[in-house]
């Protein structure tokens, strides 16, 4: 290794890994404390409870909607909303559909722009109904999921995602050859949004590890006993896009590099996957040949190199598809 990346891993080493923390309810002390704690009082049981009625009356209210128009209202609430009211995120996606799509005119990059609204939007409202693709296999096109199955049967498995066409359908996949995957999750941010989700993914055969460094031994003795965990390597945190390195030098943060210890400590094999939206509510998803990393002399010599090497698997797939890809709208640092 290069003086510079063995400087890079020492300071990686140093930083505190991330631990989740769950809000804490606030008791009826802090409305009598007064200031900041009855701010949060008033905030947590009546402010946020607003939005929590809302966001239930929207997820139930979408399942009384056929699949499909449950899909079309969400591509068209994405063309209409994310220009309207998401102007952030909007200047984001253009200026890198800008950098990462040089050789699109105007107009092409207008359409793509469009297009990933329309994701966006399908992605927010089929939450209330993917579970229902279990009962019509026909919406799901697979293809070489015998190489994962083939990768599970020799040892442990880390299903690699990409936020592609509609990465919820990942456990339906596997659960049709027998394969039940764990996952590193953490809640997304509200009481109301974090039940749903919650909901929705356990029903649909999720194991849950817990979120952050306490996930990590969970997630080795699920490996070392020859289980599946599912990972996601494509990734925005903050509004900056950690993965895929898009031409950037491989680093420490993130889950690729989190991903690449996993499979280094457990054996595990590293099986890519994606899929893509082909009309409306149906999806082809499709296997990347797996990787079994190369054998090292010492113990993370060649860590940056292995982050390349499976950076190199999902980035042209994600720079293929950028219509569909979820973290479009995140900013595009350089470092």
């Amino acid at each position: 290794m290069a003086s510079e990346d063995k400087t890079s891993s020492a300071k990686a080493a140093k930083r505190k890994a991330w631990i989740y923390s769950e809000e804490q309810r606030p008791a009826f002390a802090d409305w009598f404390a007064g200031g900041d704690r009855r701010k949060r009082f008033v905030r947590y049981w009546f402010s946020d409870n607003v939005w929590n009625l809302l966001h239930l009356a929207g997820h139930f209210g979408l399942k009384l909607l056929p699949m499909d128009a449950c899909s079309r209202f969400g591509a068209r609430l994405g063309i209409y909303a994310i220009p309207r009211f998401h102007k952030v995120a909007e200047k984001r996606a253009r200026a890198n559909i800008a950098q990462l799509c040089p050789h699109l005119n105007g107009d092409e990059k207008e359409a793509l722009f469009l297009k990933n609204c329309r994701t966006q939007g399908r992605l927010m409202t089929e939450f209330s109904v993917i579970n229902r693709l279990n009962r019509h296999p026909e919406r799901i096109g697979i293809h070489n999921i015998e190489w994962v199955i083939d990768a599970a049967k020799r040892g442990p498995v880390i299903f690699v995602g990409m936020h592609l066409g509609n990465w919820e359908i990942g456990p339906i996949i596997l659960h049709r050859v027998g394969l039940v995957p764990y996952i590193n999750y953490t809640p997304p941010p509200g009481r109301a949004k974090a039940w749903i989700a919650d909901r929705v993914r356990r029903k649909n055969w999720l194991n849950f590890l817990p979120p952050g460094l306490e996930g990590i031994r969970p997630a080795v003795r699920v490996l070392k006993s020859g289980g599946i965990v599912s990972a996601f390597c494509d990734e925005g945190v903050n509004g900056k896009i950690r993965g895929p390195l898009f031409g950037r030098k491989p680093h420490l943060e993130g889950n690729l590099a989190m991903t690449i210890r996993l499979a280094r400590m457990t054996g595990a094999t590293l099986c890519p996957w994606y899929n893509l939206r082909t009309d409306g509510f149906r999806f082809e998803a499709y296997a990347l040949p797996p990787i079994v990393l190369p054998p090292e002399e010492k113990n993370g010599e060649r860590l940056l190199d292995d982050i390349q090497l499976l950076n190199d698997a999902i980035e042209p797939v994600i720079r293929e598809h950028l219509d569909q890809w979820f973290f479009l709208d995140n900013a595009l640092v350089r470092e």
